[in-house]
């Protein structure tokens, strides 16, 4: 009887496996079109940030010190969160939208480097490997600003889906540096880095915005003890989001890299 049911669980986990691969597989096909529809926009944005890049270029100006620079920036958006978390109020969410702005201001940093790399030929091992350290710390020190400011006003779910969401985004990288490191290319995914930084600083600036210009605004259902939605729902539900496509992405690396692993 014993081995009956060992045997029963062995088959549906087989099943869950041979499941997974064909969802892993359906995602790789529908993140490749997706793939498309953000290199164009890739392009796109480094056509507009080109004369920036020429400017740097003359000015000498070094990849590495850009990423620092970068690093920098990321520091002053989560110190912009946390000051106003001390000094603000519950209501003043114009603060949250300059911390949305400040992210997407270090996030440009993040694409100038590269191209200032690739022009002055510049590109380096070590430069790639300090990109990636700085990337995974402006990361962790973002989402700890984030985190401070949900706290400090009692958002404690919302807190807790940015934590969740600071999981998914270093495991979309570490899956893809663990792969590149045994020979598997790696590097699909709904919500890579750049999708983030947007998501994030976008939805701050809304959030923001909306307040500033059209008012508080709040759905209350009396059986509950918290707004059901607000102002700050425009910052916070898009977090919630990206926790979910973060790690969705990551665990849909790890099967993606099963599947080549088992095809050598």
């Amino acid at each position: 009887m014993t081995t009956l049911r060992f045997r029963n669980l062995a088959s549906a986990f087989a099943c869950a496996l041979s499941f997974s691969d064909m969802a892993a597989s359906d995602v790789s096909g529908q993140s490749r079109g997706f793939g498309r529809f953000r290199d164009a926009i890739k392009r796109g944005l480094y056509r507009a940030l080109d004369p920036l890049v020429n400017l740097l270029v003359h000015a000498g100006v070094t990849p590495n010190l850009i990423t620092f620079v970068g690093f920098a920036m990321n520091i002053f958006a989560a110190g912009w969160f946390i000051w106003s978390a001390e000094t603000a109020t519950r209501m003043d969410l114009g603060k949250v939208g300059w911390g949305g702005f400040w992210i997407l201001v270090a996030g440009v940093f993040d694409m100038l480097d590269g191209q200032v790399a690739r022009k002055t030929r510049a590109a380096s091992r070590f430069g790639a490997l300090f990109d990636s350290v700085m990337d995974r710390y402006s990361e962790l020190v973002m989402f700890l600003g984030i985190c401070y400011y949900l706290v400090s006003y009692h958002y404690f779910l919302s807190s807790l889906f940015a934590f969740i969401a600071l999981m998914g985004s270093m495991m979309v990288s570490y899956v893809r540096a663990r792969a590149e490191g045994l020979g598997i290319q790696c590097s699909d995914g709904l919500m890579q880095r750049p999708e983030r930084i947007i998501t994030i600083g976008l939805s701050g600036i809304l959030c923001g915005v909306v307040a500033e210009v059209f008012g508080t605004f709040y759905w209350k259902v009396e059986s509950l003890p918290f707004h059901l939605l607000e102002n700050m729902s425009l910052f916070t539900l898009p977090i919630a989001l990206l926790a979910v496509l973060a790690n969705y992405t990551a665990i849909s690396r790890l099967l993606h890299c099963r599947r080549q692993l088992m095809e050598l």
